[in-house]
């Protein structure tokens, strides 16, 4: 692997974007991914595909999972992508790539990104344009089904 640093935990800490990825961002439970996949929308890139669903702060139906504040967000790399050690790189590109862009301030939403095979050869640039792109997506207030005016 040329071109790789190997950064010590040490000094990860004060890492370029100084932000970190909490265990309270992140997409644990098997349930919630199924429900995301289930009843979320899909935002499609040429890397990865992004599944996201609101979630209801008041207990309401629609997100179900844990009320709270921000995002949630999981990762399902494929066996079908590669080998192990294939997989794991293309999570660890994408957690930093979510590190660095995850916005400070976002809407109760779950999120599952889920790269394609295409990942493993992209350049880190373009991994970044697409997740702030997926971001950009999630964050707009979706449109209610009868927000129109009746005729």
């Amino acid at each position: 692997m040329s071109g790789v640093s190997v950064i010590p935990p040490s000094e990860r800490r004060d890492m370029p974007g100084g932000k970190k990825f909490p265990r309270t961002g992140r997409l644990l439970a098997h349930a919630d991914f199924d429900r995301v996949y289930e009843r979320g929308k899909r935002h499609f890139a040429s890397h990865l595909t992004v599944f996201y669903l609101r979630r209801e702060t008041g207990g309401g139906k629609p997100g179900e999972g844990k009320p709270g504040e921000g995002m949630r967000i999981g990762f399902t790399v494929s066996r079908a992508l590669g080998g192990a050690v294939d997989r794991n790189r293309m999570r660890r590109r994408l957690r930093e790539a979510v590190r660095l862009l995850r916005p400070e301030k976002t809407p109760p939403v779950d999120v599952v990104i889920n790269p394609k095979k295409s990942l493993r050869t992209a350049e880190f640039a373009d991994l970044l344009r697409e997740v702030g792109r997926a971001f950009e997506v999630i964050q707009k207030p979706s449109p209610e089904k009868n927000s129109g005016v009746r005729r």
